[in-house]
């Protein structure tokens, strides 16, 4: 069935290139539109009025926030991220979503109004591909339902954690429990009441030869006895409320056995499943925000109350190639992003890692300069709270790290390229080899140089 949208000219879809425009489907079509007139028409004049309700109750969801998700809910634009392989799905490709989430992006919390924000995207995912029915019912269902909220638990503050063998918070498997001690960082604030469950990976077998058979995830209730929050850790400065990030002690916590995702010995698996869509849900929402602040920065080009030597700051060379690179920049990392995700539908998850990874190392990198002048173009004001420059900038910051550092990924990348260096030493020598008989044929003497096979 058609879509009755027209997709030239209209705003919702400007920024999308032709391929992938060629690609959507009238669900696909219809869903980008939806989104773009909630975020437009519903989020960003709401902006102000979410920053006064989390001043009068710091660690509760602001009432505009959970107005907003009723309602949404209701509209069905609930849960879009999960891709249509899951019996859960709303329907669309991650191709087709990474078009939803960069318009959700425009205001950061504007994807929690959507039940499509971190964690909660990755943590829905996990439990939709690894969960048994009764599971499933427990426990994702009412987070798609929007009940409550979830954390995902496996930095440690003793542990080179990108290194993710080294987990060690301690887990003993009974016939009948799991007994847990050790501490997390990084889950989402207990503070906020509406976080019920942590998603948790641990070592419960660590004399294991296999390092990675050594960790199982499984799910501890906030409430569970021995579980104490330390703090929450700011972000650059910033609390991060109603969310936060928080610092955990579990000392002897009791969870049901039946609590173990997937198995024992399980969690670099469901790991991977995990952490390679919620990379990639980061980088899609950063794109949005790239383009707020690129809107800014044009909004600042002309604002009559400030001209330097009467002239628009918009006029001046220096800000009008700084304009462009901002552009280009930002139109240069919807491409790896989208590549990403449309490989993710073509291939799957592992075999797009690279795409994946080459999304994580890019973007936040590229963007985070694009923001950044942005702020420069706002001289002092830009580092302030008049506009949401410095947070969109911190988030920018933070997806370095979230998930995964970059130099993780990078090293990955290089790895993996290392081993296609073989053949092309060979192709190398297959070259030369020709360049001989070559010589020999138009009787010229063969030259060698060193370095070149």
């Amino acid at each position: 069935m058609a879509s009755n949208i027209q997709v030239k000219g209209n705003p919702a879809f400007a920024r999308i290139p032709p391929w992938v425009t060629a690609k959507l489907r009238p669900i696909a079509i219809d869903k980008i539109q939806q989104v773009y007139d909630w975020i437009e028409n519903e989020c960003v004049p709401a902006e102000r009025i979410y920053k006064a309700q989390l001043k009068e109750a710091r660690w509760t969801t602001p009432a505009i926030v959970t107005e907003l998700r009723k309602k949404a809910k209701a509209q069905g634009l609930f849960n879009l991220f999960l891709p249509n392989h899951f019996e859960e799905s709303p329907g669309l490709t991650n191709l087709e979503y990474s078009c939803c989430a960069e318009i959700m992006g425009r205001v950061y919390w504007g994807a929690q109004t959507l039940n499509c924000h971190a964690p909660e995207t990755g943590n829905i995912e996990l439990l939709a591909k690894y969960c048994t029915p009764e599971q499933k019912k427990k426990w994702l269902h009412p987070l798609m339902n929007g009940d409550f909220s979830s954390a995902y638990s496996m930095t440690e503050p003793d542990r080179a954690s990108s290194d993710a063998t080294q987990v060690g918070i301690k887990m003993d498997i009974t016939d009948k429990e799991v007994i847990i001690n050790g501490r997390k960082l990084y889950g989402n604030c207990k503070y906020n009441n509406e976080m019920q469950i942590f998603i948790l990976m641990g070592c419960s077998d660590p004399n294991n030869k296999n390092p990675w058979n050594r960790h199982t995830t499984l799910v501890v209730p906030a409430n569970t006895p021995g579980l104490k929050q330390v703090r929450n850790l700011s972000i650059m400065g910033y609390d991060w409320a109603p969310e936060g990030h928080g610092e955990y002690i579990y000392e002897n916590v009791r969870v049901p056995r039946e609590n173990i995702i997937l198995g024992p010995g399980r969690a670099f698996e469901i790991a991977q499943g995990r952490l390679g869509p919620g990379r990639i849900h980061h980088c899609m929402r950063l794109i949005g925000q790239a383009e707020r602040a690129y809107e800014l920065a044009l909004v600042r080009c002309y604002e009559p109350r400030k001209k330097p030597r009467g002239k628009f700051i918009g006029e001046f060379d220096s800000n009008i190639e700084r304009i462009a690179e901002m552009r280009m920049t930002i139109d240069a990392m919807r491409l790896v992003v989208l590549n990403a995700a449309d490989t993710m539908d073509l291939q799957g998850n592992k075999a797009g890692r690279y795409a994946i990874a080459q999304s994580k190392i890019m973007v936040p990198n590229a963007l985070l300069k694009v923001i950044d002048e942005a702020m420069q173009m706002y001289g002092g004001q830009g580092l302030t709270q008049h506009t949401p420059l410095p947070e969109i900038w911190t988030y920018a910051r933070f997806v370095r790290v979230a998930d995964g550092p970059d130099s993780a990924h990078r090293h990955q990348v290089g790895r993996d390229q290392m081993k296609t260096a073989q053949a092309f030493r060979e192709r190398a020598e297959q070259y030369t080899a020709r360049y001989k008989e070559l010589c020999k044929k138009w009787n010229l003497e063969s030259e060698e140089f060193w370095g070149i096979v």
